[in-house]
């Protein structure tokens, strides 16, 4: 059984140049991580690894690069200064193979800091909101330390991690992070009511947080039997699913239940999975795993983008060379929705930025990622309307994306496309 200690103890077994795993999103384990970085004076060249974290990221401040090294599989707001500036850096990689590092030892864990419920009277204790990735972080780590903390909600699915399975524990009481979701704009509204009409009754929905996800959600009040198989959820499926409207009636894989990575939200939605058999939590190897989404009939895939070039290609993780977050599940939805049976992959986004320019794009900025490519593309959503691509020629895509940018670059985007495809 695990040791019970101060986190200040706890931390103790991390050593220099160890690699330590940290609880990811709305887990971040506050208490852990500011005893990690009170140690920074002792430690050099710890390497931290993580998915997008909340709340602050002490360890990749300039004062402790000595110290810490971010290796981050996800850029958050957090962590973007440092990846900027070169004091951390960036895996791209799918979401679905994050596990895999860990398990076959590609990046083998020393320590792994995580962020439990309470053991219930069999000694199992919750991941909560974040089973993703922390499955097999604790599973394969050497040192598990977890924060016991009474906040977590206790999901259920491969959420369980057992005493036997923790080296330490320390006891907490600490909030959740919580992220309020934006109030939609009338562009996101658009983009909501658009996506709204491809969606079927019957479809498996994948989306993500955000306003227009939240624009969709609330387009699909006269919908029937909707189901959920996603990395992540928010406040905006709880009414859905309160009014019937998502029942998971119509998948193949875990009928009847919402199937999630994990949960990022207000406190609203952390009370709606505690203890809800409807809900299971899995590793995200298995949620993302291409060959299980492509199961469930018209997987309808809802996935943002930071601009899109004439011939759809999607660049979703940088705005040129800045690295602004992450390839994430995005390909392995994309590609699953793509090879389901009526299944609609679909890429959203305003047509400008909020400096005004286009997002669909001539060309992508130099150094941008392409996350999802264009033989990958098959719908691409703006308030403006919903450009096809799949099976169209370059030809084809340049016509129809003008289509659906703003009116204040379709001129320059013809321009562009007229030179490049000799006329259209």
């Amino acid at each position: 059984m695990p040791q019970q200690l101060s986190a200040d103890d706890a931390v103790k077994v991390i050593r220099s140049g160890d690699r330590v795993f940290i609880h990811g999103v709305a887990a971040a384990p506050r208490t852990l991580i500011d005893a990690m970085t009170r140690r920074a004076p002792e430690l050099r060249d710890v390497e931290i690894v993580h998915l997008h974290t909340e709340g602050p990221a002490p360890y990749s401040n300039p004062e402790n690069r000595k110290s810490f090294r971010v290796n981050a599989f996800f850029v958050g707001a957090n962590v973007r200064g440092a990846v900027r500036d070169g004091q951390a850096d960036y895996i791209p990689v799918f979401l679905s193979e994050i596990p895999a590092l860990f398990r076959k030892g590609i990046l083998p864990l020393n320590v792994a800091l995580v962020n439990l419920s309470p053991p219930d009277k069999h000694g199992f204790c919750s991941l909560g909101v974040s089973v993703d990735i922390a499955r097999a972080a604790v599973e394969s780590a050497d040192h598990v330390i977890a924060q016991i903390n009474p906040r977590m909600p206790r999901t259920l699915g491969d959420a369980l991690v057992h005493l036997s399975d923790l080296d330490v524990i320390v006891d907490v009481d600490e909030p959740l992070h919580e992220a309020v979701p934006p109030a939609p704009s009338e562009a996101d509204r658009a983009i909501g009511n658009y996506i709204a009409e491809l969606i079927d009754d019957g479809a498996t929905l994948q989306m993500g947080i955000g306003s227009i996800p939240n624009a969709v959600l609330a387009a699909l009040g006269s919908h029937k039997n909707l189901g959920i198989h996603t990395e992540m959820f928010s406040d905006g499926l709880i009414d859905l699913v309160r009014s019937g409207v998502v029942n998971g009636a119509r998948k193949v894989t875990h009928p009847g239940k919402i199937v999630a990575g994990f949960v990022m939200g207000t406190q609203r939605v952390y009370d709606f999975i505690d203890d809800n058999p409807q809900v299971l939590m899995l590793d995200i190897a298995y949620v993302n795993d291409t060959s299980v989404i492509r199961r469930n009939p018209k997987v309808t895939a809802i996935n943002s983008a930071i601009e899109v070039d004439l011939t759809g290609q999607v660049c979703a993780d940088s705005i040129g060379t800045y690295q602004f977050s992450g390839v994430g599940g995005q390909m392995d939805f994309i590609r699953g929705a793509g090879l389901s049976d009526g299944g609609k992959p679909i890429i959203a986004l305003p047509s400008v930025t909020t400096r005004g320019e286009s997002k669909i794009a001539a060309f992508l900025k130099p150094g941008a990622g392409v996350v999802t490519t264009r033989a990958h593309v098959h719908y691409v959503v703006t308030e403006y309307g919903v450009a096809y691509l799949y099976g169209r020629n370059l030809r084809q895509r340049a016509s129809d994306l003008i289509k659906i940018a703003h009116p204040d670059h379709r001129e320059m985007l013809e321009a562009a496309a007229h030179e490049r495809f000799n006329g259209i």
